[in-house]
């Protein structure tokens, strides 16, 4: 049997979309003749044989009821996808079709036809209608469950039976994953009411409903509450031990329409325990609008956001400057299916590549930069410590020397809170970056240039996020690695991030540092609980023995710290943005700093990792390294040079025994 409705269930549904339309259409020119058959039963009591019929209305209704059905859409819909609006759809068609049938058979009047056919055949007609889809749906329905093994769904709950809830539950109908069994609200009022067939149950209810019910999942729908409600909301779910997915913001349902596809895990935006920050729109657009701008490294984390964010504030032109072929193609893709008739254009570029710089610069007329190129990830920019530093200050200063002498007014480089007082190779390559472009600025400031240093925290899910790794560690069973349970830092979204450089660059009129107040910093050990709390797992511990996921401690990387900080000094002032603070950090002399620089480029050209470090030391008094040297270059010319060592020592051993001999 199962078999038969497997093959049965295919067969309907890989009918192409004409056939379809095809047997719906004869299904109901059937449905004409026999509902006017069964009319005439009703009508005259009496069992009528279909050769002493009289098919005349029937002729009718088939000529009436195809083309209405097919106006009002009746043809065009997927069965098995129906909901509750089908109903609407078919009493209104049907209803039409019975004015004017009833006008014609009852009214009018045709030979040998009873007027009240008129009435009574509409009327079955309506029921043979709707009950031939809701065979069609179910019948196809159950039998791609049972083909697919599907009818153990997961049992779920919908946690707010407002607007969304109640769209999210029409939306989910169909699931074969899912079988939605109650919604959940705070609302007392709404307590044991029943909503689209579905009770509606109050919060307190949820460990009844767990045991009496079997749920597994919960699916928030309330878009747009408050982040810190919304936490509270998903911690109870967590302590349960339930899997919670999520809709979108309120700002990303266009037009009020929920679908599955909108469905999703937890964003790890609500990791963040605090809301996002509202950006000031005029700050957004003033560098933007109607102007030219270029980003460096647009397909990174950072860059591909501030793309994103860029092209809804309008510019004339986007330019994207990107080294890696993949990324670029990537951003490009995205940015002109965004909409094709924006100006987009992509290029393969070095930063370092000055002579290429200037050229675009003008070439394209650009009015605003953004620079965005970086190797960022500490530990590998710490054992690469000779490109690292090459890429994050050559190639700012390249991009800032093609930006003086093209006159480019607007200036933005994207530093990290790792500049303040680093330990690291990354974090001190980024503050000495901030120094060229606060010393090229003073050197060049009667130009009226509009130069700025955004510094902020982690971005949630940039690539060589903490928050990514520990993903992927959950979802390989852990454990999650921690270099040490008190290492805190600040976090934001990566949209906040973006809308920060954009505002930044809009406020500056100097050469200043801006960062956001980020509020709190967040301990990791407390992200890594949250993060696995949302997976739907318990950590695994001395208080916990039968946990799901183990954290262990591995130990500090090379160049990380315990905590990081966004201010050099304690002097930070406030701006027009009520979450955007700047300070005017002490800067060194260019013609001071650029007899540094020119020894720095000719330890890069040979590979001297050591002297490298040493010298960012000495520019830099608040770099104080926390790590040895584990540049693998340096460390190889190290194990050769002690071989070597070791040889010649072994060869003068030989030369003086056999002199002693002599």
């Amino acid at each position: 049997m199962k078999f038969i409705l497997k093959e049965f269930s295919q067969s309907v549904i890989s009918l192409n979309r004409y056939t379809k339309r095809l047997v719906a259409i004869i299904t109901d020119v059937s449905l004409c003749i026999i509902c006017t058959w069964l009319a005439f039963i009703l009508r005259l009591d009496e069992l009528i044989l279909f050769r002493n019929f009289n098919f005349t209305p029937a002729f009718l209704s088939i000529i009436l009821a195809i083309p209405i059905f097919w106006i009002f859409g009746l043809y065009r819909t997927i069965f098995r996808f129906t909901n509750s609006s089908i109903i609407f759809t078919i009493s209104l068609s049907t209803f039409i079709y019975g004015i004017i049938y009833f006008l014609i058979i009852s009214i009018y009047g045709i030979d040998k036809t009873p007027r009240t056919i008129g009435l009574i055949q509409p009327m079955i007609l309506f029921f043979g209608i709707i009950l031939s889809r809701l065979l069609v749906k179910y019948g196809l329905t159950l039998s791609l469950d049972l083909s697919k093994k599907r009818l153990n769904k997961k049992k779920a709950l919908i946690y707010g039976a407002g607007n969304a809830g109640r769209q999210l539950l029409t939306a989910l109908e169909n699931s074969l994953e899912y079988k939605i069994v109650g919604f959940l609200d705070d609302d007392r009022k709404l307590s044991r009411q029943v909503l689209l067939g579905q009770y509606i149950y109050n919060i307190e209810k949820l460990d009844y409903l767990l045991k009496s019910k079997n749920i597994n999942t919960v699916f928030l729908a309330m878009p747009s509450i408050l982040k810190k409600k919304r936490n509270s909301i998903i911690d109870k779910l967590n302590s349960v031990k339930l899997t919670v997915k999520t809709l979108p913001s309120i700002e990303k349902i266009i037009d009020g329409k929920i679908t599955i596809s909108d469905i999703k895990d937890l964003d790890v935006d609500d990791l963040i325990n605090r809301e996002e920050i509202a950006p000031d729109l005029e700050l957004l657009s003033k560098n933007i609008k109607s102007k030219v701008v270029l980003v460096t490294g647009a397909g990174g984390s950072i860059g591909s956001e501030l793309c994103r964010q860029i092209l809804k504030q309008k510019p004339t032109k986007l330019i994207l400057i990107e080294l890696n072929e993949f990324f670029l193609y990537q951003i490009y893709e995205e940015l002109i299916n965004y909409n094709k008739n924006y100006n987009i254009i992509p290029l393969l570029a070095n930063v370092q590549d000055q002579f290429k710089l200037e050229n675009i610069l003008e070439i394209f007329k650009v009015d605003t930069v953004y620079h965005a190129a970086a190797y960022k990830h500490v530990p590998l920019v710490e054992e690469n410590i000779c490109e690292g530093v090459r890429n994050n200050i050559f190639g700012t200063l390249s991009i800032l020397n093609a930006v003086i002498n093209k006159k480019v007014k607007n200036f933005v480089l994207i530093s990290s809170d790792k500049a303040v007082r680093p330990t690291n190779i990354m974090g001190a390559s980024k503050r000495l970056a901030e120094l060229c472009v606060q010393g090229l600025y003073d050197e060049n400031k009667f130009y009226n240039f509009n130069f700025s240093i955004v510094r902020f925290g982690n971005v949630i899910e940039s690539s060589g996020s903490v928050i990514p790794k520990f993903k992927r560690q959950i979802k390989e069973g852990g454990p999650i690695t921690l270099t040490h349970k008190n290492v805190t830092r600040y976090f934001m979204t990566i949209t906040e991030a973006a809308q920060l450089v954009i505002q930044a660059g809009a406020l500056s009129e100097k050469s200043q540092v801006f960062v956001l107040d980020m509020g709190e910093s967040i301990r990791i050990i407390d992200l890594a609980h949250r993060l696995a709390k949302f997976s739907g797992f318990s950590i695994k511990n001395d208080e916990n023995k039968d946990g799901d996921i183990e954290i262990k401690v591995i130990g500090l990387r090379p160049g990380e710290k315990l905590y990081e900080e966004l201010l050099i000094g304690d002097n930070p002032k406030k701006t027009i943005h009520p979450k955007i603070l700047t300070a005017q950090d002490n800067f060194i002399n260019m013609k001071k700093l650029q007899i540094e620089l020119n020894t720095l480029k000719i330890l890069l050209d040979e590979d001297k990792a050591d002297e490298v470090k040493n010298l960012l030391k000495r520019t830099i008094k608040l770099y104080e390294s926390n790590s040895k040297n584990v540049d693998h270059i340096y460390l190889e010319k190290l194990s050769i040079n002690k071989y070597q060592k070791n040889q010649r020592n072994k060869e003068n051993q030989k030369t003086n025994l056999i002199k002693l001999e002599r």
